[in-house]
């Protein structure tokens, strides 16, 4: 097998892969592969145009736990009857190959085990026509927000539900992940001065309405559109306060010397020095 770059029409296909392995627990121990997944996607629709799991049976079992500490984890049980990553690894390589690569933290991890898996059989490994790893793309963009940037605290911050560490489900949740993130900073880029930096809480006003026995009674409520009541808020009007009414008389004045030929450009005219 040798590693080549499909030539192709377009955009080249978005690949988001994940990788479930053991934990190693002693030194010289190395991560085992324990199920590969990945989605294939078109960059221009973010529709799934490809699905492919599958469990790998690790040459050492014993570094597989009998009992999984999560409630769908990955137990010495389970891939005891699967392939071995040698009689997947055509598949594999097709899935990866001459495709943009994408997944969560894949730089540091995944590629790296990916690259170690086909040297073990001594085969050359899959190559990518670029890479989008979301830990660090959304850590730049999207900020710590959603707290540590892990996938669990990314899928929780958007009500996405539990990860579940299983290969196909986590890269379907990497990428409704990115889809929520994009649009939050889409909307924020279409009006930064409002959604971009913090947000305020609504601002309570002081309304009077009248009760059943005939008296008027104050109560709080919120409104939106009102703008924060601060001490160093001060609304900016073009009068001097307690002049409302001479300025109201003076521009009735030159609307009524305005009644000539021009009338609008007469206003206009005088209109500075009634704002003045």
């Amino acid at each position: 097998m040798e590693a080549f770059i499909p030539s192709q029409e377009g955009p080249a296909e978005i690949v988001f892969f994940d990788l479930e392995t053991t934990v190693p627990n002693r030194a010289g121990q190395r991560f085992s592969i324990l199920e590969f997944g990945a989605i294939v996607v078109c960059p221009r629709k973010l529709v799934e145009l490809e699905s492919y799991s599958t469990l790998i049976r690790p040459k050492d079992l014993s570094a597989v736990a009998l009992r999984s500490g999560r409630s769908d984890g990955i137990t010495r049980g389970a891939v005891v009857n699967a392939p071995e990553f040698e009689q997947v690894s055509n598949k594999i390589f097709s899935i990866l190959n001459g495709r943009i690569w994408a997944g969560h933290n894949i730089q540091r991890f995944d590629c790296v085990r990916i690259k170690e898996a086909f040297a073990e059989i001594g085969r050359p490994a899959p190559v990518s026509v670029g890479i989008i790893d979301s830990l660090g793309l959304l850590t730049e963009k999207f900020g710590r927000r959603a707290g540590n940037m892990k996938m669990a605290s990314l899928a929780a911050y958007f009500g996405l539900g539990q990860q579940k560490h299983r290969s196909l489900d986590d890269v379907r949740m990497n990428l409704e992940v990115l889809k929520h993130c994009a649009t939050v900073l889409f909307l924020e880029s279409s009006l930064p001065s409002i959604l971009n930096g913090s947000w305020h809480s609504p601002t309570t006003i002081t309304t009077r309405s009248r009760s059943s026995t005939g008296k008027l009674t104050c109560r709080e409520e919120t409104s939106r559109k009102s703008p924060p009541t601060s001490l160093g808020y001060q609304r900016t009007v073009p009068y001097t306060r307690g002049s409302l009414g001479k300025m109201t008389e003076r521009v009735k004045n030159l609307l009524c010397k305005a009644q000539g030929s021009q009338p609008l450009n007469n206003f206009l005219k005088h209109s500075h020095s009634v704002l003045r």
